[in-house]
């Protein structure tokens, strides 16, 4: 019998795309599936397509009510819910291919060292964003790897990343997302024991968060295949045109200069240093003096 996988898919008022994504998830080619919806108290039609779905597939859906908490507390309510081995999530506007899920578990089966496992992916378009603003978004995070250069690749794997990222040079530069979203990834549940849960207090960056604690015990691998579709509408227009939410990199620099600082190259440690203490960044400018370059 092949591991469970679970496909999580937190709602909220999603209606208007949940069926392509359900639709998504039980076309998938791997044979042991279940999906986990956690609902925060949608007041559109979102529930009630995907009871629909009962009818039409035998993959076991369960849906669970929420209430909202903010989004990553309904990202851990599907996780606590889930009974597989590993977790698939799926955004309610976006589509995975139908074999994202059985080449994903593959990668994770084959090798013990891999935490998470994620993929390229293609766009869906709004209508109601002009060709500036999706030239834009997908210039600067189309290709979130491309910046990437001292890992290896083949042709079925672009990357098997470990904790040596964090001293790369584009590590702390845009896009700070090196991963992907969650649509994008699959991991094994049993890694949360150890790394924790999506962190609650954040808005925007708790994807990539949440995978840079995975970096610091295991392998992350990047397959070199396009597996799932991302939506691509006006809330990210949204977002690149103010900058994302402020306070949350406020919070994302202090878990870099308080959990990665040891993990970061020299110059990096004493950029953090200089900005921390202002005596260093003058015994700095001193050294600089003594030992021009």
């Amino acid at each position: 019998m092949k591991s469970l996988v679970s496909i999580c898919i937190p709602t909220y008022n999603g209606a208007k795309f949940i069926a392509e994504a359900m639709d998504s998830a039980i076309a998938q080619t791997y044979p042991n599936l279940e999906i986990i919806v956690s609902d925060d108290a949608s007041t559109d039609d979102t529930l009630k397509v995907i009871e629909a779905y009962r009818s039409k597939t035998n993959v076991p859906i369960h849906i669970y009510h929420h209430k909202p908490q903010g989004i990553g507390a309904n990202w851990n309510h599907c996780i606590l819910n889930a009974k597989g081995e590993y977790i698939k999530f799926l955004f309610q506007d976006d589509v995975l291919l139908p074999k994202a899920v059985e080449k994903m578990v593959e990668v994770l089966e084959l090798n013990k060292k891999v935490g998470l496992v994620s993929c390229k992916r293609e766009f869906i378009m709004s209508t109601k964003m002009n060709s500036q603003e999706m030239t834009q978004w997908i210039s600067l995070y189309g290709d979130l790897q491309k910046h990437i250069t001292h890992y290896k690749s083949n042709d079925a794997i672009t990357m098997e990343l470990n904790k040596s990222l964090f001293r790369s040079p584009t590590f702390l530069k845009s896009p700070l997302n090196k991963i992907g979203e969650p649509t994008t990834f699959m991991f094994r549940k049993s890694i949360v024991e150890k790394i924790g849960y999506f962190r609650e207090d954040l808005m925007q960056i708790l994807d990539y968060e949440f995978c840079y604690r995975v970096l610091k015990r295991y392998h992350i691998v990047i397959l070199n295949e396009t597996l799932c579709k991302f939506r691509l509408h006006e809330h990210q227009a949204t977002q690149l045109n103010k900058g994302q939410d402020q306070n949350d990199y406020r919070i994302y620099r202090q878990i870099i200069h308080k959990h990665y600082f040891w993990y970061l190259s020299r110059k990096e440690q004493v950029l953090i240093l200089r900005e921390k203490y202002k005596l260093v960044a003058v015994l700095h400018r001193l050294w600089l003096k003594v030992n021009p370059r």
